[in-house]
């Protein structure tokens, strides 16, 4: 099994290429990734040695590269995107640019070269905001940032390839993932490294707005179930069913590492700020695949990674990171 693994040097890209090396001995797996700030050769330094994983630095965009890297794989799984809904409001062009017409290159390649599957990691925030319900994955498309109007349109030129052109695509909607190798930005990994440093934790809003969050392992193990036996065509939830409020997962991270809430610092939320997301995942049951992690089970084991790895996270939150912290998070705290 010849695999192409756009942004396979991010956050949950290295844990998939990690994951299946561990689970597939017969996987070979070439990772293309543009290495931006949240690609990280340091996530993968473990299996670099593996002779059935390769490293190529490049883009998606770039035609050439992915055209040659295609013609010797069989399934591409493209994790490539800028993800970060606070840097979409900043710099929404970069989101377009990536998500958007990266997936076409990709997607044109898997034509071309007439490739076994194609699979977009794509998000529930496509979706939109709910207050009660829970999405199915024929629910229309609702985004509210940038971030998740690039990755809708992404979804739908994938669909597109397929109905058109006949591209065996397949598209996984995760839930909010969390775990090791995660970029220090992310509210899980931001507040459980400044709790370490007892540094405040920027909390939008009154912190009441909902998440499903998913343990990387396991949304990596869905991908996995969903390239061997979902059917072509089709759009799959994945979500875990721990919907947590963001100020109780703030309050267990402290709980954890022993910290005072009092490091909690609410400030003025973002602008389109969903209340909640939540998924309807049942196709994807209906297929044999379920969560294996429970929240507090798999939260713990996060903070516990962050504790050991401090080299592998200090030197993220220096320089450029601190620079982009101050700017979007100290500049909103409240008097």
């Amino acid at each position: 099994m010849k695999m192409l693994v756009t942004g396979g040097a991010g956050f949950i890209g290295s844990n998939f290429v990690r994951y299946m090396l561990r689970k597939h001995p017969e996987v070979e797996i070439v990772v293309l990734d543009k290495l931006t700030y949240a690609g990280n050769l340091a996530n993968l330094r473990d299996v670099e040695h593996d002779a059935r994983y390769r490293f190529v630095h490049g883009d998606i965009c770039d035609a050439n590269t992915v055209d040659l890297l295609a013609a010797d794989a069989e399934i591409i799984v493209n994790f490539a995107a800028e993800t970060h809904v606070d840097r979409s409001l900043l710099e929404p062009g970069a989101f377009i640019t990536t998500d958007v017409y990266g997936v076409f290159v990709l997607l044109e390649a898997a034509r071309k070269h007439s490739l076994r599957r194609f699979v977009q990691v794509s998000t529930d925030e496509v979706y939109g905001s709910t207050e009660s319900d829970s999405w199915t994955e024929d629910a229309p498309l609702s985004p509210r940032s940038p971030y998740s109007a690039s990755k809708a349109g992404a979804d739908l030129m994938a669909k597109a390839y397929h109905v058109t052109f006949g591209v065996p695509v397949l598209i996984t909607r995760g839930s909010n993932t969390y775990g090791p190798y995660q970029y220090p930005e992310k509210l899980i990994p931001l507040f459980i490294t400044n709790a370490i440093d007892d540094q405040p934790l920027p909390l939008y809003g009154d912190g009441m707005n909902v998440r499903d969050w998913l343990f990387v392992e396991d949304h990596c193990a869905a991908i996995d179930w969903v390239i061997q036996h979902g059917t072509p065509g089709e759009i799959y939830n994945v979500g875990a069913g721990n919907e947590r409020t963001n100020l109780e997962v703030t309050q267990a991270i402290l709980r954890l590492l022993g910290k005072p809430e009092s490091l909690i610092r609410f400030v003025p939320d973002r602008p389109g700020h969903d209340r909640r997301y939540s998924m309807d995942c049942s196709r994807l049951h209906s297929l044999g695949w379920s969560p294996q992690t429970d929240f507090e089970s798999g939260l713990q084991t996060t903070v516990e990674w962050y504790l050991r790895n401090e080299a592998w996270w200090r030197p993220l939150k220096s320089g450029e990171f601190e620079e982009y912290y101050r700017r979007n998070y100290q500049a909103r705290k409240t008097e």
